[in-house]
């Protein structure tokens, strides 16, 4: 692939997926392309959104697991962007039906204090966040039947549909915490060990790819370190996350 007119083709064929809520073939089923071209890809599906007046509020990582890693074959967590029409209140009601098949997961939200200066190879990535919180992220890959590639992933914005965010407090070690994630009858369980052993560990895997990618990390903007536990399709009524020593969070699914 190169033409830019195929990546803006490609990317226009996720948005479209995604505003008008209908599933679509894995982009690699006609197109081979690479990590490069997925990020390419990304970059221009955001930029559609901040076309129509969504701003970009805050980065997500993908792939934090290492069960997930070898599951797709990869060495590699993968970055996506957050906007702001994708944030959601702590406690909100949220309409299911703006969705094709989303999944919840439970998550750890770290908030930046400054920007972070990706060409300092001295820059300290922890010293530039100021608090942490409960988080929910809500995924919603736009692929029929939930089959993709890597790449696709990748240029589906790593599958970002929606995030709530609980209260934030002062930052403090969270390795090995216990989580409980409960949406309808189902509830998952597990400790945000399976963020990369911990989850400030994706702190610095955020800085590592956001520098290959020249992906900008602002005063502000929050970052969801990755799930703790497997995404578990989201029900109707209230989805609740929470986090041992550090709270809990919820939304209603409508």
């Amino acid at each position: 692939m190169t033409p830019a007119e195929t990546i803006g083709v490609l990317a226009e064929r996720l948005d479209t997926a995604q505003t008008s809520r209908t599933d679509t073939p894995s982009l690699a089923d006609t197109h081979e392309f690479g990590i490069d071209d997925a990020y390419a890809i990304q970059a221009a599906l955001l930029a559609r959104r901040e076309a129509r007046g969504e701003r970009i509020v805050g980065v997500k990582l993908g792939f934090t697991s290492k069960a997930k890693m070898a599951q797709m074959g990869v060495s590699d967590v993968i970055v996506g962007r957050l906007t702001d029409e994708m944030r959601i209140a702590d406690g909100d009601d949220v309409d299911l039906s703006r969705f094709i098949h989303p999944k919840a997961e439970p998550e750890v939200a770290y908030r930046l204090c400054r920007d972070v200066d990706l060409d300092d190879p001295l820059t300290d990535i922890e010293s530039c966040v100021d608090a942490l919180a409960p988080a929910i992220e809500i995924i919603d890959s736009r692929y029929r039947d939930f089959r993709f590639t890597y790449t696709d992933v990748v240029a589906d914005n790593t599958s970002a549909a929606g995030f709530v965010i609980g209260p934030w407090r002062p930052v403090e070690s969270v390795a090995n915490r216990a989580v409980r994630l409960r949406t309808g009858e189902t509830e998952a369980v597990g400790s945000t060990a399976a963020i990369l052993g911990d989850p400030v560990h994706a702190l610095h895997a955020l800085l590592d790819m956001c520098r290959r990618r020249r992906i900008p990390l602002r005063a502000g903007q929050v970052v969801l370190a990755g799930a703790a536990t497997a995404a578990v399709p989201l029900a109707a009524g209230v989805t609740t996350c929470e986090v041992a020593g550090i709270g809990s969070v919820t939304l209603k699914g409508l």
